[in-house]
This record gives C-alpha cells, structure tokens and sequence, in this order.
C-alpha cells in the first residue's frame, strides 16, 4: 500500500445516524470480501488536505459484483437502485445514501482490475479501507466539465500537493488515447501555478507535446464527423450531435455506453424541461426515481 498521508474519518462531519449506516455497510462490504475503494470527498481530502461537506459516501466498485452487492444491502433492510446501468447505483437507507460507482458518467473509465492497484489504507469510521489511487482519482475527474460543475479546480490540487509522487507512466497509460485531456489539464496547471510548472516532469511534457505536434500536422483520412465533447459534458454539446448531425462521442468505441444509456442520461439533465405550464413556465420531465439529486455530472 501507498504510505500516503491521510485525512481523518468522517465521524466529525456526518450525523451518528448517517456515520452508523456508512460504518454498517462498510463492515457488510469487508466482511463479504467484496472489492470496494472509497472515492469522492474524502478520497480528494486524503489527497489534498482539502476537507468539505459530503453528502454522501462514494463507494468504487465493480459493475459485475452490483448484484452481489445489492442483496447484502437489502439484507440489511437498506434499499438498492441501479439508478443509471451503465456507472452508477444507489444504496438508500431512509433519506441518507451511498452512491456505488461503477464507471463513469460518460461510460469512459470503468471501475476495473487496474483500480485495485497501490490503494493506499485508510480508517472511515473505524473500518480499514482501501482508497482510489491518485492516478484513478484524477481520471475519474478529468472529464468533468459542465456548466454547472468543472473539477479542473480539484486536479489542480491533486497535482499541486502530489506531483511528485504521481506514477505519470501509468496516468498516461491510463488516458491512453484520450491524453489531449491530460495535457489540456497540466497546461491549465502551468497557468494556475506559473511558478510551479517544472513540477511537472519534462518528460511528460514533450511526449505529450511532441504526440499533438505530430497529430496536428496529419490531415485525417477521412473525416468521421465525432463530437467527442459529449465525453466532457452530457448537455453542452447536444446541439453537435441533435442538431448538427455529429456523431455522439459516447457511441463510439471510445465509451462503453448504449444508445439507451444516452438517452436516459440526456433525459435526467435537469434543464430539459418542457414548457408545459400556464404562462409558459417550464415543468421538469419525468426522469427516474433518485437521478434528479445529488447525482454527481459525471
């Protein structure tokens, strides 16, 4: 295990009633030897000092032990609910939950072998767990830029306090061809901390660099007419693929998702709304039980 510096448990910051659910079910997960990693704000706290409030408790686990998962949940009297098939389920136990995340919103990074890798310990609530690595932290983040929630903020910080100790053979592995985001990232990091841009290895720098001067100069074949900004935010570039006849970056090989997975994702943007109300005023679509709050963007 990584000797990463961690952040204190969530007692201080949860109701006793919430911090007795996470503490049972992070005990039910252990005790079944189920594969989980803790993400989400305390992953980021552990990572960056950076503490705040946290609504819920963000569980990685794999999309093939949901099942198992959602009986010992249930078995517990809690309430499971894949909320989205292709990332994202909910274990609900009265108004508090857990969010189980499977892979991310836009279907890029699913939760696999390589997630269980140099997972550093930690103490929630008194029960040893394991956290997301810093790599997967930062790509789980990396493709979060909506309108209304942009986490460059959070890697920026990631990479502020850990630069240095990042494996940057295996982040750009894990990017693979998707690494104009990486690099998109570490110039913004470069302009956020200008006296700090030698922390990132010059190494990095030229490979990424060098791969955009060569892709730059090479005109495409064929034109395959891919939004891929769909990948970076589910609403923002519905007009390319709705209106302008693009193909929806989500529907290629680069995402894991179906075209029913699209939809109903698209569907529970709160902004869709249909001007169905006197006066014109617009009342939300219908959209499924648990995806109109408190789902994270991506």
């Amino acid at each position: 295990m990584s000797a990463t510096p961690l952040a204190p448990s969530l007692e201080e910051e949860v109701l006793p009633e919430t911090a007795a659910f996470y503490r049972r079910a992070l005990t039910v997960l252990a005790d079944a030897g189920v594969p989980f990693l803790v993400g989400g704000a305390f992953a980021h706290a552990c990572y960056t000092g950076i503490r705040r409030s946290t609504k819920d408790l963000d569980l990685f686990i794999r999309r093939e032990d949901y099942e198992r998962v959602a009986g010992l949940m249930q078995a517990e009297g809690w309430r499971p609910e894949l909320t989205y098939p292709h990332w994202l389920a909910k274990v609900y136990a009265g108004s508090d939950f857990i969010d189980l995340i499977f892979n991310s919103g836009n279907g890029v990074t699913p939760v696999d072998g390589r997630w269980f890798h140099d997972n550093p310990e930690a103490d929630v609530l008194g029960v040893p767990v394991r956290v997301a690595n810093m790599e997967d932290s930062l790509l789980s983040k990396a493709f979060i830029m909506e309108r209304e929630r942009y986490d460059g903020a959070d890697i920026a910080h990631l990479l502020q306090v850990n630069a240095e100790r990042l494996d940057w053979a295996a982040m750009i592995d894990r990017f693979g061809p998707n690494w104009r985001v990486l690099l998109a990232h570490l110039t913004l990091f470069g302009f956020i901390y200008p006296g700090e841009r030698h922390r990132i290895p010059a190494w990095v720098m030229d490979q990424l660099l060098t791969r955009l001067a060569v892709e730059s100069r090479q005109v495409p074949e064929q034109d395959p007419h891919i939004c891929a900004g769909t990948l970076l935010s589910r609403e923002q570039y519905l007009h390319d693929v709705e209106q302008l006849g693009y193909v929806d970056g989500r529907l290629t090989p680069a995402s894991t998702m179906t075209p029913e997975d699209v939809a109903q994702w698209t569907e529970a943007i709160p902004a869709r709304q249909e001007p169905d109300l006197p006066g014109g005023v617009a009342s939300p679509k219908p959209v499924a039980a648990g995806a109109a709050r408190d789902i994270p963007p991506q």
